[in-house]
């Protein structure tokens, strides 16, 4: 029976009760005090140990969060998953705390935040609501949107690091907090139509989605990469990945190849793209029952089940299923979201085939990807490529300059500050350029991508005054139907969309012939999304302009490369891409200039890779190691090696190193630079020395022979990942897949330990057969010394593997 109660004192101890019977634990709140948290410690501590789903979230905003609290909270049990929303001047005022058990769901929402006060004592009002299940559900769904949005952050001791100093000084800068908020409360955060800039963005209302699709039989690339796959398949894999440039119908291949398996999962994390995905399945197998497993949908019995990973993740959720539940399952674009929900899904389930779909670069943001998939690429196809195949739209790129000088505004380590940054974007000059711009070089339909919804808010109603028709789409914009304002688009009805990271992906607009870039470029695989939605194919369109702002801005020097076709060995140094003959790219001279010294001084690819470790650095809690830059890290993992000579001389150069680890890396340098760049035509190398490292930290670097080798180098290579047998499936080394001591030692004497004779005087030798390490390690190194050795190891077997596999595609 559904129950609503109102409760004006004392909504700790409701809390206390809920927590101590609870299943799942979602605490969403605007500040946290310490007082708070250890009001109900001990409770959650209890709730964790019995196995509860427990998620809190809460808010930087005006820095009232106290860093105490959210230490205590930290050390309480590290199952508790925490997040912190990077408010950036925007309010965020949410209390609401939910709780599922086996008897009932219960909501509480009101004004009480997370301290002793608002729960203990305070005068505050809270409602009670259970068992009303239409409301929970919305409410843990919504929670669920906050609590995985790009604003957050996970908790970690960089990001607790982080916060703290910014919020000491912050309130260094706002002594007086008290009143600064109660100030601050008053005004309307959101901006504010200017005076001289009546005309507000059209108002539209969302008719019923209804989307036609074309021939549903494989076509183009999908044939391919059809074929591929099933060539992994009889290969053994049980993971692969594909690489497919945004147009190409990579939820339609997924489709095709769902065909021969009997149970399938599609997770995805944007709701379009589970419905879109639903109905491609649909017209391809009519046949099949299909379900949406949502904050609102929980269709568990159907051969087709099409999940958010916000509410599958969840214990309560997943555990509806078992391990074995489904035959393939299939991943769309997942680096977006939190990791560690995927990887808690993917550990979970144990399908016979995992199929990981995306159109993102290599060269980007979605490496965790790759590591999913074991390095696996059955097929890959970048946007470059398709178009040169005729099978997307040529574009023209016009490189427009923008004279602001963006090194005067603060960066954040991720982003500039927005108020900085609107402080200059919010300026009738700036537009009136913009428009410009626009203007000279438009065809008939546009996407204007923005930096923020006050930018997209104020370009929206500067260019309405200047008699054109647009609207400004946003994540916070309820009015304006974003359905509706596609079809107005298509037809004509609206010369430009200006909106804000909501057409990264899963939203098809093939009419679209114009993009406009009014904002820095901080995220290379958010360009590349942007890019793919204006070259679809479509009847009267020839190719797709894309008009660009380029100032000095980050990231600036290194953008054009996704134009290029070049090897990335090389991106590092060309200036002007090479693009497809149908293609145009035209620069203006003042940015082929801004490119040319930027070029001269490369320190902004320095602080790009300075800041995309530290990045990953807080998204970990810790120093990264090289394996996991490389799988996880936004910059490729090579540009270190190339501007540092090896990871641990950036390190060293970030001054990431305590001061016993400087000492030992100035000594051994030379060392960690052999093992970081000697040369691989096959694996061999590296599996002779992890033999070695696998003798402990106090014996790895002591002289040893083949025979004591071969074991553990026919083992890795015949007996682990089925992908490391590439290297022992040529002539010299099939004759020994079957283990025979006295060959197998024969190959590595022949290869790795005479390949890697340096002499007597090199680092390395091979005489008399032993292999030896030519220098003495001091024992107060030796520890950090292995510990780097084998992640320099470890990083380039998995590099190597990765490369071959990718290779064997093309």
């Amino acid at each position: 029976m559904s129950r609503i109660e109102l409760i004006t004192n004392d909504l700790g101890s409701h809390l206390l009760s809920q927590i101590e019977n609870a299943s799942t634990i979602c605490i969403l709140t605007s500040f946290v005090m310490k007082s708070g948290v250890v009001f109900l410690k001990d409770t959650l501590i209890n709730a964790a140990k019995a196995g509860a789903d427990i998620k809190l979230c809460t808010g930087d905003y005006l820095y009232i969060t106290q860093p105490d609290g959210l230490a205590e909270l930290f050390a309480t049990d590290e199952n508790i998953e925490i997040r912190l929303w990077k408010s950036n001047g925007i309010s965020f005022h949410p209390k609401a705390y939910l709780f599922k058990s086996d008897s009932e769901d219960c909501l509480f929402i009101g004004s009480s935040n997370l301290s002793k006060s608002a729960l203990n004592n305070g005068i505050e009002w809270n409602l009670s609501v259970s068992n009303e299940k239409t409301v929970f559900t919305d409410a843990l769904d919504e929670f669920l949107k906050i609590f995985y949005a790009d604003q957050t952050v996970k908790l970690n001791d960089e990001t607790l690091k982080d916060y703290t100093a910014v919020y000491h000084q912050y309130h260094k800068d706002n002594p007086n907090l008290a009143k600064v908020w109660s100030n601050t409360e008053e005004l309307n955060l959101m901006l504010p139509t200017p005076k001289d800039l009546p005309v507000q963005p059209l108002i539209i209302h969302d008719p019923p989605i209804s989307t036609t699709y074309g021939d549903i039989k494989p076509r183009f690339a999908q044939l391919e990469a059809l074929e591929e796959l099933e060539k992994t398949r009889e290969e053994e894999y049980q993971k692969a990945l594909v690489v497919m440039a945004t147009g190409l119908g990579k939820t339609y291949l997924a489709g095709f190849f769902a065909k021969d398996y009997k149970n399938v999962l599609f997770i995805a994390h944007r709701e379009e793209i589970l419905f879109q995905a639903r109905q491609s399945f649909e017209n391809i197998m009519p046949d099949k029952k299909y379900g949406i497993y949502n904050g609102k949908n929980k269709d568990s019995d159907a051969d087709a089940i099409f999940a958010s990973i916000y509410t599958l993740s969840m214990k309560a959720h997943i555990e509806k299923f078992s391990p074995d539940e489904f035959d393939l399952i299939i991943v769309d674009e997942f680096h977006h979201a939190a990791a560690g929900s995927y990887q808690r899904v993917l550990d979970y389930f144990k399908p016979e085939f995992l199929l990981g779909i995306t159109a993102t670069p290599d060269r980007n943001d979605n490496k965790d990807v790759y590591a999913i998939c074991e390095g696996n690429v059955a097929y890959r196809l970048d946007f470059l490529d398709a178009i040169n195949r005729n099978w997307l739209a040529p574009f023209k790129y016009y490189g427009v300059y923008d004279e602001t000088d963006y090194s005067q505004i603060t960066w954040l380590g991720t982003r500039y500050d927005e108020e900085e940054l609107l402080h200059i974007q919010l300026k009738e000059v700036m537009a009136s350029k913009i428009l410009e711009a626009w203007k000279d070089k438009k065809q008939t339909r546009t996407i204007g991508f923005c930096s923020s919804i006050r930018q997209a808010n104020f370009l929206s109603s500067f260019f309405n005054n200047q008699g054109y028709k647009t609207v400004s789409l946003h994540s916070q914009q309820k009015e304006v139907g974003r359905a509706h304002a596609i079809k107005m688009l298509e037809a004509g009805e609206l010369d430009i969309i200006f909106t804000v990271d909501l057409f990264n992906e899963g939203v098809d607009i093939p009419a679209v012939d114009t993009l406009l870039f009014v904002r820095p470029t901080e995220s290379l695989t958010v360009f590349t999304q942007q890019i793919g939605r204006g070259l679809r194919l479509a009847p009267d369109k020839d190719y797709c302009v894309i008009i660009d702002l380029i100032g000095n801005y980050r990231n600036a020097d290194v953008k054009l490369s996704l134009f290029d076709t070049k090897s990335s060995e090389s991106k590092s140094k060309q200036i002007e891409p090479r693009i497809p003959s149908n293609c145009e790219l035209n620069l203006d001279v003042q940015v082929v200039n801004l490119l040319k010294e930027m070029a001269k001084k490369r320190s902004p690819r320095k602080e790009k890779l300075l800041d995309d470790y530290f990045d990953l650095k807080y998204l970990l809690g810790r120093r990264p190691t090289y394996l996991e830059l490389h799988l996880k890290g936004h910059s490729d993992s090579s540009q270190y090696r190339q501007e540092f000579n090896s990871y641990l001389g950036f390190l060293n150069w970030a001054k990431e190193l305590s001061e016993q680890e400087q000492e030992v890396f100035e000594r051994y340098e030379n060392w960690l630079v052999e093992v970081e760049k000697t040369s691989m035509s096959k694996s061999y190398k590296m599996v002779l020395l992890l033999a070695m490292l696998n003798r402990g930290s106090t014996k790895w670097f002591k002289p040893i022979t083949s025979k004591e080798v071969a074991p553990f180098f026919h083992h890795y290579l015949t007996e682990t990942e089925y992908r490391k047998r590439i290297d022992f499936s040529d002539k010299s080394s099939k004759k020994i897949w079957e283990y025979d001591e006295k060959a197998v030692s024969k190959l590595i004497e022949t290869m790795p330990m005479t390949m890697w004779n340096r002499g007597a005087v090199g680092l390395t030798s091979f005489s008399e057969g032993e292999f030896s390490i030519n220098f003495d390690v001091l024992e107060e190194d030796q520890e950090i010394l292995y510990h780097w050795t084998r992640e320099i190891t470890e990083y380039r077997l998995h590099v190597h593997f990765e490369r071959r596999a990718m290779n064997s595609t093309h």
